[in-house]
């Protein structure tokens, strides 16, 4: 289905949300629309920030808003829509169009699949009235469908639409940004200065490249985490090894999109200050992963917040150069760090996926720690 046909039946006049694969299309239709920063769209920092915005449009206008993510985010949505939007708070409607990773007897990647399975019931459970987007439907059957909803909108209830793979049409729309540094290049840089650092990696195409570069250099994945899912949480898994292996450097390799996601994290780190962790942001103000849609970042100051939040070496580079030169200078801290390193959207079209489970990488990571 073409999305502005989806849209138009929709009858929708403000969007926000946090972009997925599966809802590409929607998303850069929204883009070439409207943009990111403007009154009719908004790309939010999580799931649950987007329908907290969401339930103020609604205050403001008496409108029914549209929330879009991937069903992985529906954690974040949990709280506000059971305390905020349910209708036996506040009643607030809300239409959710949702991404379906993960979806039954389609081949996905591990930490989809449990996810995958429960999206479902969980909707079910917390009374959204859900209908399954196929390649097959068409703008007459969403309509109908609408109809039936309205009633339940109008009571102040949520409704969702569970979109499987391909069921939305849209041209790709092509991301860049100003800087020239392949985020692979950092990485690669960033394992020449890192000696047995443990390193914890965010979860998307720096994790993917991580395991790469170790397979290019004949190194074993003994060190490193790849946190393959619990997008926004690998900065305080690392904090978490970094206070109980004092003995261990342990460097996170994180995205704006995931710091974004979870910011307070940056904040229990700093109040914990552990010497022996570095927090390596790799910033390309998007949302690559998942097709390269913009991220908050390119309005955000993240040294100077780190310095706020009680990080102790802040270093920041855009270059191969400025990066070899911090991460050398970096090599004789004993103090809590933060780097940025802005880098360029994109990736090789030939990256793989890591060929470990996400058990068998644990299972390694411990036994090095416990050495």
């Amino acid at each position: 289905m073409n999305v502005s046909e989806l849209t138009s039946v929709l009858g929708t006049e403000f969007f926000t949300g946090v972009p997925d694969s599966k809802l590409r299309p929607l998303v850069d239709y929204l883009m070439d629309t409207y943009g990111a920063n403007h009154h009719t769209h908004m790309i939010a920092v999580n799931e649950g920030s987007a329908a907290a915005l969401a339930a103020g449009y609604h205050i403001a206008t008496g409108k029914v808003p549209l929330v879009y993510l991937q069903n992985s985010g529906l954690g974040n949505i949990v709280n506000p829509l059971l305390s905020l939007l349910h209708r036996e708070v506040y009643g607030i409607p809300c239409i959710f169009v949702i991404g379906w990773r993960g979806e039954p007897d389609l081949h996905d990647e591990p930490q989809h699949l449990v996810q995958g399975q429960l999206s479902l019931p969980l909707l079910e459970t917390m009374g959204v009235k859900t209908m399954v987007l196929t390649r097959d439907a068409t703008p007459a059957e969403v309509a109908a469908w609408m109809e039936q909803i309205r009633p339940h909108l109008e009571e102040g209830g949520q409704c969702a639409i569970l979109v499987r793979d391909g069921a939305l049409d849209y041209p790709k729309r092509k991301y860049a940004n100003a800087y020239a540094l392949r985020r692979e290049d950092a990485i690669a840089a960033i394992l020449d200065a890192a000696g047995d650092a443990v390193i914890v990696a965010t979860t998307g195409k720096t994790g993917r490249e991580l395991f790469e570069l170790r397979e290019k250099r004949g190194e074993d994945h003994a060190h490193d985490f790849l946190t393959v899912g619990s997008m926004g949480h690998a900065s305080a898994l690392a904090l978490g090894i970094a206070l109980h292996r004092p003995n261990h450097r342990v460097i996170v390799l994180d995205g704006d999109g995931a710091a974004l996601m979870h910011m307070g994290a940056m904040a229990t780190i700093g109040a914990a200050a552990p010497p022996n962790l570095t927090h390596i942001l790799l910033n390309n103000e998007a949302h690559e992963s998942v097709g390269g849609a913009p991220t908050a970042a390119n309005t955000v100051l993240f040294p100077s917040i780190a310095v706020s939040l009680g990080y102790h070496v802040i270093k920041a580079a855009e270059t191969a150069e400025e990066l070899t030169r911090a991460l050398t200078e970096l090599k004789t801290a004993n103090a809590l760090t933060f780097l940025e390193v802005r880098t360029a959207i994109g990736s090789r079209s030939d990256l793989g996926r890591p060929t470990t489970t996400p058990i068998e990488n644990k299972e390694a990571l411990m036994r090095t720690l416990k050495a």
